[in-house]
């Protein structure tokens, strides 16, 4: 709760020290821009401007206003802000703020995986980070409802914003879910200065924002006027400079803010003229006084912030529209110009004696201050966010082995669920930590099993009309606080979230869960942008694609992906596999869950197939499993020098297999190569070179040999085999939209098919 009604105090002590922290994160950016050397002559950057706009905000919220398990997602653009307060508390070194966007030092955007201080939520993709804080409320009341974390440990998820942000569609979408979920314990906090980088935002959309959120059950406070401007308007001839005020266009008003009292006066007496009261008001301020109060804004006013944030006392999503000044207190401040604005160094010099900061000292936490700077680190010690500890490290989750391996023919989308279905009826810790999530396609990806055994999350328990009227049903899904599927709506923006919040369960709230999420492979690329964040953030998640390529012939080309292994092989944090056969899924799986909790571990993604295969009789091998996952083995191994080998991955296996059996006859040496997962075998290579698993697979054939390649997917994903030991390879793929039909067709038309396969080797061979 604020403190700031236990006399003037403590409202005092965060002035001030919220006036060191506009100091900081401005000297910050100029370091790095004007006296930092530079090798390269690059601008850095740094959003002088933005950083002021919700500096104050900032403070009201670090110093008095967080507890010690509230989680906050800051603005990208207020990343010197952030650090500038993690340096007055002590969780921030000053080598870092010197070398702020620079190699090793205070990153560009706050990164909790590259900074050094508390970093709650990766952001810079905007509007990204604002969501998340939705969906790790959600995770959190799971967690909750599961009893996995203690209740009051709970805390609020927050989000300081631009209002710039609120133009990313994502941000609807994750309202909407929020609505589904019931939200609570969620704030977002926008920073309402009406500026983006290029223009000045439209008028009035701050009713616009309201009606959409209050429509999806938000409370929405809109903090408008400083207590210095509600004081001017409750004066004689207040009122008509209110209705004047409210009227102003936001371009107007910022060209205003830049200018200065002298404009101000002019404008308003220009508009008003004839007005004795509000001319009387208007005459009782000199120039700078009455610039300092029609600048006055909610946004840096600290004392009214601090009330209206102490006044919430219940757990009802908020959303806080707080007008601000784009660059306040700045010598650019309201300029259109001014988002990747720098002030010189003359204009550095006269911000620097107004901030009283003594020359040589421009870096000392308290420097400038009026108290002594033991007093001020007796306050920050007493804030209530100082109160944080680190987050113990959550025990691992035991992964059963040897695992469920389903048989008889099936595709891997089928195998997929049943071996979740065979974990949940089994039980155990895997089985307990393991929640699913989908966006509306959960029967269709193969996780229906799983939910018949695990049920529906929701905080409340729901009935299911259709089981208790006893209406055939094959989806038994019972729904409440012990369900593990999250549900959610047809936004893949909202699934990579979720994936993204849940896989960071155990950093930020102690508790481990293994998230597995489910979507059609050609989807990827709608949430991509989420994906890579959550990536970004080190969230652990498995992820299933499915179905995927050509091979889903009837859909056509718009659900028939196509570059889908390119991006699983680019995406860091991600490894990818596409398996053919169920042993070599089930074997994937196992891996995946202990991989998702390794310390240098990461997500997994699974590029699945609805085709139907017979699968192989093969016993478990530890060193073929061991092989499996570092990307590819030998389904047929070739003899030493051999002069051919067909390379295959996924569900043209059978296509591969048939040529091969053809291409034996000639050549009885040649090799057959799975690769399973051709960005684990190509991140070995480019780290291992010839000491890699590619290269001492490769190795067995002759200096020259011909590869032959195959893929339901882009040719270069494998056609790189060639630069591991310099073997001429024909890489066969998909480069074309898909079109409806049956398998056959779709696989000789785009060159799939074994005598697609033989043709190639023919080529190559003669």
């Amino acid at each position: 709760m604020a403190r700031a009604k236990a006399g003037n105090t403590d409202l005092d002590v965060i002035a001030e020290l919220d006036r060191k922290v506009h100091w900081l994160a401005a000297w910050t950016i100029h370091n790095a821009n004007h006296l930092r050397e530079s090798r390269d002559g690059l601008k850095v950057g740094g959003h002088q401007a933005s950083s002021a706009s919700c500096a104050t905000i900032m403070s009201a919220l670090y110093f008095s206003v967080l507890r010690p398990d509230d989680r906050v997602a800051v603005k990208p653009h207020a990343s010197p802000v952030f650090h500038a307060i993690q340096y007055l508390s002590g969780r921030q070194s000053l080598d870092q703020l010197q070398r702020f966007r620079a190699f090793g030092g205070a990153q560009s955007y706050p990164s909790r995986t590259k900074d050094c201080d508390d970093v709650d939520f990766s952001t810079g993709s905007v509007g990204l980070g604002v969501a998340m804080t939705a969906f790790a409320s959600i995770t959190q009341d799971y967690l909750l409802a599961h009893k996995l974390m203690a209740p009051e440990r709970a805390g609020r998820m927050i989000s300081l914003l631009g209002d710039a942000e609120l133009d990313e569609g994502n941000v609807y979408e994750c309202a909407i879910e929020g609505a589904k979920h019931g939200l609570r314990n969620c704030w977002w906090i926008v920073d309402y200065n009406r500026q983006s980088l290029d223009a000045t935002t439209p008028e009035r959309m701050f009713l616009r924002f309201a009606e959409i959120f209050a429509a999806v059950g938000w409370d929405v406070v809109t903090l408008k006027y400083g207590r210095r401007l509600e004081a001017a308007f409750a004066q004689k001839g207040g009122q008509a400079l209110k209705r004047w005020f409210d009227d102003c266009p936001n371009d107007f008003y910022a060209a205003l803010s830049f200018q200065g009292g002298a404009a101000w006066r002019a404008a308003i007496l220009g508009d008003l003229a004839g007005d004795k009261d509000l001319e009387a008001l208007l005459a009782s301020y000199d120039d700078e006084a009455l610039a300092a109060v029609m600048t006055n804004l909610a946004g840096h006013d600290l004392e009214l912030l601090l009330d209206a944030f102490a006044a919430v006392k219940d757990e009802a999503p908020k959303l806080f529209i707080v007008y601000t000044i784009k660059g306040f207190g700045l010598p650019f401040q309201g300029h259109k110009d001014n988002h990747s604005g720098l002030m010189t160094e003359t204009q550095m010099a006269a911000f620097q004696a107004k901030m009283a900061v003594p020359a040589g000292q421009e870096w000392e936490r308290f420097a400038g201050l009026p108290r002594e700077a033991g007093d001020y680190e007796a306050f920050l010690a007493a804030a209530p966010f100082a109160a944080r500890q680190p987050t113990p490290p959550a025990p691992r989750v035991a992964v059963p082995a040897p695992f469920p391996r389903p048989t008889g023919r099936q595709s891997t989308q089928v195998a997929f669920g049943r071996i979740l279905n065979d974990l949940a009826r089994a039980g155990g810790p895997l089985a307990d930590a393991i929640v699913t999530t989908s966006p509306d396609v959960t029967v269709s990806t193969n996780l229906g099993p799983f939910v018949n055994q695990r049920g529906l999350f929701a905080r409340e328990v729901h009935s299911d009309r259709f089981r208790e009227a006893a209406i055939a049903s094959a989806q038994r899904w019972s729904m409440g606080p012990q369900g593990q599927h999250i549900e959610l709506g047809i936004a893949e923006n909202n699934l990579f979230l979720m994936l993204g919040a849940l896989g960071l369960a155990a950093p930020l709230f102690g508790a481990r869960l293994m998230p597995v999420g489910a979507l059609y492979d050609p989807f990827i690329n709608r949430g991509l942008d989420a994906l890579n964040y959550a990536c970004y953030q080190d969230a652990r998640f498995l992820l299933a694609a499915t179905p995927s390529g050509l091979t889903l012939a009837p859909e056509g080309g718009a659900h028939q992906s196509i570059h889908t292994p390119l991006i699983g092989m680019a995406q860091a944090g991600l490894s990818a596999f596409e398996p053919a056969f169920v042993d070599e899924l089930a074997e994937i799986m196992r891996w995946s869950f202990e991989h998702m909790q390794e310390d240098k571990g990461g997500s997994v993604y699974l590029r699945l197939s609805t085709r139907i295969l017979e699968q192989p009789d093969r016993p478990h091998d530890p060193a073929w499993a061991a092989e499996l996952v570092e990307g590819a083995y030998w389904q047929v191994a070739p003899a030493p020098g051999a002069e051919l080998a067909v390379v295959y991955t996924g569900a043209v296996a059978p296509e591969a297999q048939a040529a091969f059996e053809a291409i034996v006859e000639d050549y009885p040496g040649a090799g057959l190569l799975a690769v399973v997962s051709a960005d684990r075998l190509h991140r070995g290579w480019s780290a291992a070179g010839g000491r890699s698993h590619a290269a001492r697979l490769l190795s067995a054939l002759a200096p020259r040999a011909r590869l032959i390649s195959v893929i339901d997917g882009p040719p270069a994903t494998l056609s790189w085999l060639g630069g591991v030991l310099g073997h001429p390879v024909r890489a066969l793929g998909v480069e074309a939209f898909g079109q409806s039909g049956e398998i056959a067709d779709l696989y000789r038309a785009y060159g799939l098919d074994a005598e697609a396969i033989l043709d190639a080797a023919a080529e190559v061979l003669f």
